[in-house]
């Protein structure tokens, strides 16, 4: 009895209720004249929304609209701080592989001379080298679509190379003028953030960190563990030309530096309250003479990592200033399938100094480092400009600044005499890299007396007759200035040139074993880590 009763009178209850509904949307302000309620109201569309659909429906001409879009948030993003950026839809999946430190493809490095793809290097256990690709190898087709003398660039080959791991590619190689067949499984290719990590001298470590990555932490302590069973007992970490990255791999790393319950940085903005960083558990090396190497090229978690060890006084921090980025930014995903990068907070040290250098008011922000150079503050630690005047000290009052970067505690200046007429000519034109992978290639027997990196750098010289072949190669490549080089040009090609050799054996391991063993500032790290107990 109770069950019809309550089926007569539901009907009459919802109609009840949709009318004082419709009632109370009538009244509601802001309602308009119409009645329509506040369940159907549309939502209020913000000027420039506006402006962008009058310009799809009315405007006279046909429009990229997406190119339109864009160059709308750009303009926007340009009135806040240098580093709120838009990521197109077409460049986030780059962008987001590269911090991830993995992608999906086939695991080879590749350059394109004269129209030809070249592999330059095949990645050891990935997808190409269990094909059987070979370094010296050009690829002439990747499925159906030709890519030798077609004018083929760097972004449609690793288009055509990328897809899903699993997936088969077949690809037409040339090798020793004759044509394969090769098909190729991909893979899950890493992307690795640490570029070196050996001993540079006995007792002392390197490790080169080129960018702070979701796979940082994991590969550093990799590093740590073997060159530890090495007998390492002092260490240089280089964060030179190290833009950054995920602040979480940084402060990870500075976990295994310094002793427990240390500020490592803090971060604050406007709506982003303050939030510390400590360290938590016992380090691997928080003893332990320590160098960090920076310059100009360092910034963000680079920064982050330097500043936490110049403030506690942990280590020695040798080279030239850093770049001076101290923004927090969080990532956005938008509808269009792109992102906005967006800063939402400050970095500052444990110090409490802030390492972001000015910007906005007429400040030539993105001329910063050529500023730097014509000021002479790259040779000269004198000529450092310090904007923020306000002192900080570090744990052992020591007087600091922020406002600008990390200045070193030890300073090395920047040899400008590496960019002679001719030397320019041989960086810009990618000469050396071209060289050296056409030497190798041609002989490739002779090295396989050298059976690592160690003994390459150690007992590899190159030759009168290998330095006239590579001059006369640059001669091709209207490399100027040849036949007057001075002896410090002749110096810094056979340095690079027996660099790019060790990078085609031995990937960025071989090169920066060899090309540190002049290197001035890795020089002074390991005469200052050499004086300490």
């Amino acid at each position: 009895m109770s069950n019809r009763k309550l089926n007569v009178f539901l009907p009459l209850l919802f109609a009840v209720v949709l009318a004082i509904g419709m009632f109370l949307g009538h009244k509601m302000p802001g309602s308009n004249t119409g009645g329509t309620t506040v369940f159907f109201t549309k939502p209020t569309r913000g000027p420039l929304q506006e402006v962008m659909d009058l310009i799809k429906t009315k405007y006279v001409d046909t429009l990229d609209a997406d190119k339109v879009q864009q160059e709308a948030i750009e303009g926007l993003l340009s009135h806040l701080d240098p580093h709120s950026i838009y990521i197109p839809p077409s460049a986030l999946q780059a962008v987001n592989e590269d911090m991830e430190g993995n992608f999906q493809g086939i695991g080879v490095e590749f350059n394109i001379t004269a129209d030809t793809v070249n592999v330059i290097s095949v990645l050891s256990g990935g997808p190409s080298e269990a094909a059987g690709v070979q370094t010296g190898d050009k690829i002439l087709r990747v499925n159906d679509s030709l890519v030798a003398g077609n004018g083929i660039t760097p972004d449609k080959i690793r288009k055509l190379l990328r897809g899903p791991a699993g997936s088969l590619v077949n690809t037409t190689l040339l090798r020793q003028q004759k044509q394969i067949q090769v098909p190729i499984k991909r893979g899950v290719i890493p992307i690795y953030s640490l570029d070196a990590s050996y001993m540079a001298a006995p007792g002392i470590g390197y490790i080169k960190i080129n960018k702070f990555s979701a796979t940082t932490f994991d590969e550093f302590m990799k590093a740590m563990r073997k060159l530890q069973q090495q007998g390492m007992e002092k260490l240089i970490i280089d964060v030179r030309q190290n833009p950054g990255g995920f602040m979480d791999a940084a402060v990870r790393i500075a976990d295994e530096l310094l002793p427990d319950n240390k500020l490592v940085v803090y971060t604050k903005g406007k709506d982003y309250p303050r939030t510390d960083y400590k360290t938590k558990r016992p380090g691997m090396f928080e003893r332990g003479a320590l160098a960090i190497l920076t310059d100009e090229g360092s910034a963000s978690a680079s920064e982050i990592l330097a500043g936490a060890i110049q403030d506690w006084d942990r280590g020695a921090v040798i080279g030239r200033r850093t770049f001076g980025k101290g923004l927090v930014q969080e990532q956005y995903d938008l509808d269009n399938g792109g992102a906005l990068r967006l800063t939402v907070a400050r970095y500052y040290i444990p110090s409490g100094r802030s390492i972001q250098k000015p910007y906005g008011n007429g400040t030539a922000y993105d001329d910063d480092i050529m500023e730097r150079y014509h000021h002479g503050e790259l040779v000269n630690k004198d000529s450092i400009k310090i904007t923020d005047t306000v002192p900080y000290k570090t744990a052992s009052g020591r007087r600091v600044y922020g406002g600008g970067g990390i200045t070193p505690d030890i300073f090395v200046p920047f040899d400008t005499s590496r960019y002679s007429r001719a030397l320019t000519a041989i960086y810009t034109r990618n000469t050396l890299s071209n060289f050296a992978y056409q030497y190798y290639t041609n002989n490739k027997e002779t090295f396989k007396q050298y059976k690592d990196a160690e003994d390459f750098t150690k007992n590899f010289q190159t030759s009168p007759a290998l330095f006239e072949e590579f001059k006369a190669y640059a001669q091709k490549d209207s490399v100027p200035g040849l036949q007057q080089l001075s002896s410090h040009d002749d110096i810094e090609i056979r340095t690079r040139l027996k660099a790019m050799l060790a990078r085609q054996l031995y990937r960025t391991e071989g090169f920066y074993e060899t090309i540190n063993a002049t290197d001035p500032v890795v020089k002074k790290a390991l005469e200052e880590l050499s004086k300490q107990k």
